[in-house]
């Protein structure tokens, strides 16, 4: 019994001196408790770092979609704003257009009663040369008229003085 005690005992620090030397090599192979919380509170620091950044990037990722939405909408404002001065535009261009073929419609006929009117002034040059021609030749007769009128007159007076001084010799 003795034996098989002392075997046991033998057995069992072999045991125990196995398993102390696998502990020892676990425990070179593991980090100090030191190391280990530094290298905890290191990786806590970093994924409250990785958070807040994540954090920070949805927040930016939102600002950047809002400032997006905000621009989309200004921009959707100018262009309704842009096509609407268009719109106006064009309906003005088309009112000019209407009055500009009005205008020229005017002006053609203001056009052709200018052109007639110039026929009808040269037809009035030619009849008031023809009418100063008859004026004149109407003045020269006239004239001569009264040169033969005032002939008349003279002799009529001469007449008269010659039968005055005849008619009281005739009468004695």
């Amino acid at each position: 019994q003795l034996l098989e005690a002392k075997a046991s005992l033998s057995l069992a620090r072999t045991q125990h001196a196995l398993q102390l030397q696998q502990a020892k090599a676990q425990m070179n192979n593991m980090v100090p408790k030191k190391q280990y919380e530094q290298l905890q509170t290191s990786l806590r620091e970093e994924q409250r770092k990785a958070k807040q950044l994540q954090e920070n990037l949805h927040w930016q990722a939102e600002q950047a979609c809002r400032h997006l939405v905000r621009t989309q909408e200004e921009h959707q404002c100018l262009l309704q704003t842009a096509v609407e001065q268009a719109e106006g535009l064009e309906h003005n261009l088309r009112s000019a257009e209407a009055v500009l073929a009005d205008k020229a419609v005017h002006l053609e006929d203001a056009q052709a009663q200018l052109s007639r009117n110039k026929q009808l002034i040269k037809a009035l040059h030619e009849e008031n040369r023809v009418f100063a021609l008859a004026l004149q030749a109407a003045e020269l007769r006239q004239k001569s008229t009264e040169e033969k009128n005032q002939m008349l007159k003279e002799q009529a007076s001469a007449l008269k003085q010659l039968i005055g001084k005849i008619t009281p010799a005739s009468l004695s």
